[in-house]
């Protein structure tokens, strides 16, 4: 079942963000833009490049009022002792939700129930809560923040230009598409 269209569930939990343990819930989502950012495990080889890779292209999600929540299903208190130890990890600055319960992954349907870990799985959420992208893939197949931010600024276009749709590798400032019954066929 697919989640996209879909309001996120009601989750609480502990996060650490910016040398501090803060909670988060799906109330301080609403207004804004958000991605989850799910992956295995932390201490491991791929998710170190790809969270370091949001890392890198936080300050950009940020210009567009894009929140970023990397979520395992470590504990807080790991993000933390990752965050101290690694170069890479610890230049991040957006916030690590710990999910132990796999309450969180399970509510974005990305829970490997037999290992208890989650699929890297990406979530763009609007500002009404509402799953408008998906991305998952296998454990060995890292993610490419900059596609992300393509897709993150294609949604929010989509959203704010009603009868409009953004066609393949559409870039900000590119032509978009308008689907009409004079289109069928045509392109």
């Amino acid at each position: 079942m697919s989640v996209i269209n879909t309001e996120i569930k009601p989750f609480k939990a502990s996060a650490f963000k910016q040398g501090k343990f803060i909670e988060v819930s799906e109330a301080d989502l609403k207004g804004k833009w958000s991605v989850f950012f799910f992956y295995p495990a932390d201490f491991t080889f791929v998710c170190p490049t790809e969270l370091g890779d949001v890392a890198d292209h936080y300050e950009e999600f940020q210009k567009l009022g894009v929140e970023i929540y990397s979520v395992s299903t470590d504990t807080h208190f790991t993000h933390k002792a990752w965050h101290d130890s690694s170069e890479t990890i610890g230049k991040i600055q957006y916030t690590m939700i710990g999910d132990p319960t796999g309450t969180i992954t399970r509510n974005f349907d990305c829970m490997r129930e037999t290992m208890g870990l989650a699929d890297r799985g990406t979530f763009i959420v609007d500002p009404e809560g509402i799953i408008q992208a998906v991305e998952i893939t296998a454990e060995g197949i890292g993610r490419d923040a900059s596609d992300l931010l393509r897709k993150v600024k294609a949604a929010q276009y989509v959203a704010s230009h009603p009868g409009e749709v953004c066609p393949a590798k559409w870039k900000e400032g590119e032509a978009t598409l308008a689907p009409s019954l004079d289109l069928v066929g045509k392109i």
